[in-house]
């Protein structure tokens, strides 16, 4: 089982929203529960971006291109991170990821397998 499953991804219109969904199957919530989380994302012939960071606290930070149109949260119970997206544009189009990020803000878990958002009409 991977440490790290997302889902959520499809092919959807520009101005459509998704919800991703990433969950920490194989983490105890004493783990997950400390842990800053983020999004990243991967599109074609591009190296993987930071979209979006949650800390313990619930405190948000967004890159500057999807901010205003995607929100993060967490539900510590569940062991899951969400990316709520709205306004899609096709440039959204990628895989996302998640991950825990260390105390330097770097990944620090294997990646998962991502799931692809795909903005087109």
């Amino acid at each position: 089982q991977r440490q790290l499953v997302e889902s959520g991804g499809r092919l959807v219109q520009p101005g459509g929203s998704l919800r991703l969904s990433c969950h920490a199957a194989r983490m105890i919530t004493s783990v997950f529960n400390p842990n800053l989380w983020a999004w990243y994302r991967q599109a074609p012939g591009k190296e993987r971006e930071l979209v979006a960071s949650i800390t313990p606290d619930s405190v948000r930070n967004y890159a500057d291109s999807v901010g205003g149109r995607f929100t993060i949260s967490r539900d510590n119970a569940r062991k899951t991170v969400y990316l709520q997206m709205s306004n899609l544009k096709p440039e959204d189009t990628a895989v996302y990821y998640c991950n825990a990020l260390s105390n330097t803000g770097q990944p620090k878990l294997n990646w998962g397998q991502g799931t692809q958002v795909t903005v087109s009409s």
